[in-house]
């Protein structure tokens, strides 16, 4: 397996300004890569692009034209776009019945699954102009197993995971690959509120280098429509889904 060359290679990251899109935005400068941080933290993300030499755009995913814009500005000022990874995401959507909360179930599916469609759909002209590239979006453990503690985001990462599955034999002839990242509770912000209970039950946390190796194995392989696990003291693989039963 070849390892990932980012010379000439431009890459956009939403939810780039902190944990895995970060550390992601770090391992492709360090490759070559030049990075576009798409986040709504502007001084961490402004931070980051200018340790880094890459641009910084102001970007809500949940809003379709913050995509497009994100996307205009690696072309801009980078010349194209090659790597899109859709990492943007929010913890807390909550649940169906006396926990229901409006305001948190649209803000979730609008950053985890919105986003992920409204990313993909600005980043697919710029990656064909190229003749081809990655789009990965951060899915979750969440999407391959239940998550009773908060079913609202065990549906928006599931529903990324069948979108991924979808899109990567539709775009398969074009060479644009689309694969997603699924890993289990990685040590970033988003775990705040359930670290304490993790280390208490002493459930493995993931430290974010595997998260970021999972990643670039990604983009060194060569499937699409797939679902990478990475999970404490495994070595990341795609799931293998089960054939559904079909007509007799």
């Amino acid at each position: 397996m070849a390892g990932f060359d980012g010379s000439g290679k431009v890459a956009l990251i939403t939810g780039g300004s902190n944990g895995i899109g970060a550390a992601v935005a770090r391992r492709l400068a360090r490759e070559g890569a030049r990075v576009v941080l798409a986040d709504v933290d502007a001084a961490a993300g402004a931070a980051l692009a200018e340790e880094l030499d890459g641009a910084f755009v102001p970007c809500d995913v949940r809003e379709p034209g913050d995509s497009e814009a994100a996307v205009a500005a690696a072309v801009g000022r980078f010349g194209g776009l090659d790597v899109a990874f859709l990492n943007a995401g929010v913890a807390g959507g909550g649940g169906v019945g006396d926990d229901f909360d409006l305001a948190a179930y649209r803000r979730a599916m609008g950053v985890n699954l919105d986003g992920v469609v409204f990313g993909a759909h600005a980043a697919l002209p710029a990656i064909r102009a190229r003749g081809g590239g990655d789009i990965v979006a951060t899915a979750s453990m969440a999407a391959l197993t239940a998550t009773p503690f908060d079913p609202v985001y065990g549906a928006n990462k599931a529903a990324v995971v069948g979108l991924v599955r979808a899109l990567g034999p539709a775009f398969a002839g074009e060479g644009v690959r689309v694969n997603a990242l699924c890993p289990s509770f990685a040590d970033t912000g988003i775990l705040v509120p359930l670290k304490g209970h993790l280390q208490e039950t002493g459930f493995p946390i993931l430290d974010v280098d595997d998260v970021v190796d999972a990643f670039m194995r990604i983009l060194d392989a060569d499937g699409t429509g797939e679902a990478w696990y990475v999970v404490p003291g495994r070595p990341p693989e795609p799931f293998r889904f089960r054939g559904v039963p079909g007509p007799r």
